[in-house]
């Protein structure tokens, strides 16, 4: 988080992550989720991304947190630990590292042939996730109660500015 708030309670610098798995189409539910808080949070922003992140004081379906969360089945305890995460959005380019949970990587996509990188971006003027997507692959290995492993997948590189409204435009 570059610069936020929940309330009064400012989350500048903080970092989240979840991990999220679904049998079939999201939008069918059954899924099982964790999410992940910076150490360093206080108690009342550990409380405030919690419940940004759980779509707690959220409108109904305005953003992916209260989407998502209204899917899951199942809600493991959360975690809180070092998060190491970089991304490049333009670049398509991420690192994610939560230290014996979660392993993450994203590139570009690239040409099989020529070895060139491609752009692809998908658009989303009235979204509830993002405006603007960069499309790159990804590696995620993760452990825990919720288990993972994807190679040279699908991945999303975007920048978010949301508010209890949804995106802030």
């Amino acid at each position: 988080i570059e610069k936020g708030h929940h309330g009064q309670t400012r989350l500048d610098g903080l970092k989240v992550a979840g991990v999220f798995a679904w049998p079939g189409p999201i939008h069918e539910g059954k899924g099982v989720g964790m999410a992940v808080v910076d150490k360093r949070a206080t108690p009342e922003q550990r409380d405030a991304l919690l419940r940004i992140m759980g779509g707690k004081d959220t409108k109904p379906g305005a953003t992916m947190f209260y989407v998502y969360s209204s899917m899951l089945m199942e809600v493991h305890k959360p975690v809180f630990a070092d998060i190491d995460f970089k991304v490049d959005v333009d670049g398509r380019r991420a690192r994610l590292l939560v230290p014996g949970l979660i392993e993450m990587r994203g590139e570009p996509i690239v040409n099989p042939v020529t070895g060139d990188q491609h752009r692809v971006r998908i658009d989303l003027p009235a979204g509830f996730e993002y405006t603007v997507a960069e499309i790159g692959r990804g590696w995620s290995k993760t452990s825990g109660p919720v288990k993972l492993e994807l190679a040279d997948s699908y991945g999303q590189f975007a920048r978010l500015h949301l508010c209890q409204d949804g995106i802030v435009r």
